[in-house]
């Protein structure tokens, strides 16, 4: 695959303007001709504040008074050194005269010293008052120079050129076959394609092609991805380039990268320019202090150049960001981002498409079964399943296979979501009993509840994100809600843990702050945004501050009302709390059994944890049919 990486803007048609080198050049000569001239005049001008010009009686005066310390020949002037220099003055300069015979005797006779003249050779001075004046201006000339390019690129001339790198024909190498998992994205963009490909078709019955098309969505889900199949599907040329490519210190310099890149994308047409991150530069316009002048102005150029776009040049904007709410509302009105396309995460059959596209390149044993991968795997990105599937063949190689197996998967899943095992962590006796006990608490506590989801896998070795060991919990489903049952069943999961402590320990520990912090925000999203709450009803208290990205919540509601927020929240976390100590109280022998299990051999399956489970609680309920009879 060719690229083509050369900045638009500079190719051979120069519209009557000077070749760059030319221009460069030219740049150069009258920078040099002003500093010459500068250097030429501040050189031949006395400073006022070092010497001073007297006449030449004062200058015999001085000599006859003994205040001369000595005496320089200039050539054309008498250079002075006073003995007792007045303030600011260093020294004194005076014209020669015709006859100066009684002048050296003089000088003598008070002890002067005395400079004579030395005539310097032509070319030695010419040489050094060039190199004198050239060095610092070819030093500032190639700091300026290498300064522009980092700006813009092009030198001092190419400041205000695009950035964007065109890539012609199919040279993206991407089509709507490697892109899988966004159907809905994908069909809305199908249309884009045959705008730029049969053009004409929409013009004759009068439609009008949409200007721009928007993809919004969380990091990872593809949006980039997705227009790099655009431009391979409609094999036109592709300009791509961020957001963060129009902006530098100088004011303006945006704006003009940004006619540059239409005016090249108009003689290119059809194409497709692409401007990841557009938030950058789209951001809403405000007169608030701390306003961006050239980010506004930048903005302000790129709704111009939208509005100049003819409907029959065949043209497309495509853009990307993960923060449409902070956009300008003139960016996306109808005539500039027409069409707003959601690029969400994956569901299951969009996972599973995703895990088949990144596993074309890998090999994989009969044992795969990439639909519980992609189960086992709710809320992940293309991004993340990438990445799942290069760990799962580093892991088959790092383990001497040819072949990835159902195992790898899983363990490169853990990888992504927990980090590596630590081999070189050693726990106490006692902090893996701890240990032990605080991940059965919460796998117990899952057994226990019908609306709980099944335990897969319980661990105690610890992991490079910091964990001293976890519970993998597998969904029988894929779920795109949950019940209030649910919740209120994964908070006393979330509880299982410090109550185990408590019960066995009679003490806590520091290892239950993560499940306290995600109890938390659980049981807030049910008081402020769920509606769940018995004291507030279906009121909304709280609202999310970024649709695609995890910035957190802000309050709707007054200083008192949070106050009573707080309070509820907490009375749904003790209640869970107190629930998780009941059912561990009243399954203490499982609670333990499970545990020694899990002391010894540090990670046990789902399967074997319920077979110990039901074997205790069958072992219960006859030992309680036992005594039943007995009492009879």
């Amino acid at each position: 695959m060719n690229e083509n990486k050369t900045p638009i803007g500079n190719g051979d048609k120069n519209n009557g303007r000077l070749p760059k080198n030319t221009q460069n050049m030219l740049m150069f000569v009258v920078f040099l001709l002003a500093v010459v001239l500068v250097f030429g005049i501040f050189n031949n001008y006395p400073s006022e504040g070092a010497s001073q010009k007297i006449t030449y009686d004062q200058f015999i005066d001085m000599l006859e008074n003994d205040q001369v310390a000595a005496v320089e020949d200039a050539g054309s002037t008498w250079k002075i050194t006073p003995k007792d220099p007045e303030e600011g003055i260093s020294t004194y300069y005076t014209g020669k005269m015709d006859d100066d015979t009684e002048l050296l005797p003089l000088m003598k006779e008070k002890d002067v010293e005395i400079t004579p003249y030395i005539q310097n050779d032509l070319w030695v001075s010419i040489i050094w008052n060039l190199v004198i004046v050239l060095v610092p201006v070819l030093l500032l000339w190639a700091l300026l120079g290498m300064a522009m390019r980092r700006m813009g690129g092009g030198g001092v001339m190419g400041v205000g050129k695009s950035k964007a790198k065109v890539y012609i024909e199919k040279e993206t190498g991407i089509t709507f076959k490697d892109v899988a998992g966004e159907e809905e994205a994908k069909e809305s963009l199908v249309e884009v394609v045959d705008f730029l490909h049969n053009p004409t078709k929409y013009t004759e019955i009068g439609a009008k092609l949409p200007k721009g098309a928007l993809l919004v969505g969380p990091p990872g889900t593809g949006k980039t991805l997705l227009a790099k199949a655009v431009a391979g599907e409609a094999h036109v040329p592709f300009f791509s380039l961020a957001g963060s490519d129009f902006v530098e210190m100088f004011v303006g310099v945006g704006a003009s990268r940004v006619r540059d890149l239409f005016d090249e994308a108009k003689k290119n047409a059809p194409c497709i320019v692409f401007i990841d991150e557009i938030d950058a530069i789209g951001k809403s316009r405000d007169s608030r202090l701390g306003g961006n002048d050239e980010r506004e102005q930048t903005l302000n150029q790129l709704l111009a150049e939208m509005d100049g776009f003819e409907s029959n040049q065949a043209c497309i904007i495509l853009a990307a960001t993960n923060r449409p709410e902070v956009l300008d509302q003139a960016l996306l009105r109808p005539g500039r981002f027409d069409r707003r396309i959601i690029v969400e995460r994956p569901d299951l059959k969009g996972r599973e498409d995703i895990l088949k596209v990144h596993a074309k390149n890998v090999k994989l044993d009969e044992s795969v079964d990439l639909a519980a991968v992609a189960l086992a795997t709710s809320g992940a990105v293309g991004a993340d399943l990438a990445n799942m599937i290069n760990e799962a063949a580093i892991q088959a190689v790092k383990n001497g296979r040819k072949a990835i197996c159902q195992k790898d998967l899983f363990d490169a899943m853990e990888v992504v979501m927990m980090g590596k095992e630590k081999k070189n962590s050693i726990l106490s006796p006692e902090e893996r009993r701890i240990a032990s006990y605080h991940e059965v608490g919460h796998a117990l506590t899952t057994a226990l509840q019908k609306d709980a989801e099944p335990v897969q896998k319980i661990t105690i070795v610890p992991r490079t994100s910091g964990v001293l060991g976890y519970v993998l919990q597998m969904p029988e489903e894929e779920k795109n809600m949950m019940t209030q049952k649910e919740m209120e069943a994964r908070l006393v999961t979330y509880m299982g843990g410090r109550a185990a402590e408590e019960i066995v320990f009679d003490s806590v520990t520091s290892g239950a702050s993560n499940d306290i912090q995600q109890a938390t925000r659980l049981a807030r999203a049910m008081v402020t945004q769920y509606g769940m709450s018995k004291r507030f009803g279906l009121m909304g208290l709280e609202a999310r501050e970024s649709l695609y990205l995890e910035n957190g919540n802000v309050l709707n509601c007054s200083d008192e009302t949070a106050a009573q927020v707080d309070g509820e929240v907490m009375k749904i976390l003790k209640d869970a709390y107190e629930e998780a100590k009941r059912l561990l109280t009243e399954n203490r022998e499982c609670l333990d059994r499970i545990s020694e299990f899990l002391i010894e051999k540090e990670t046990i399956t789902g399967k074997e944890f319920m077979e110990i489970f039901h074997k205790v609680r069958d072992e219960a309920a006859d030992y309680h049919q036992e005594e039943l009879i007995f009492a009879e």
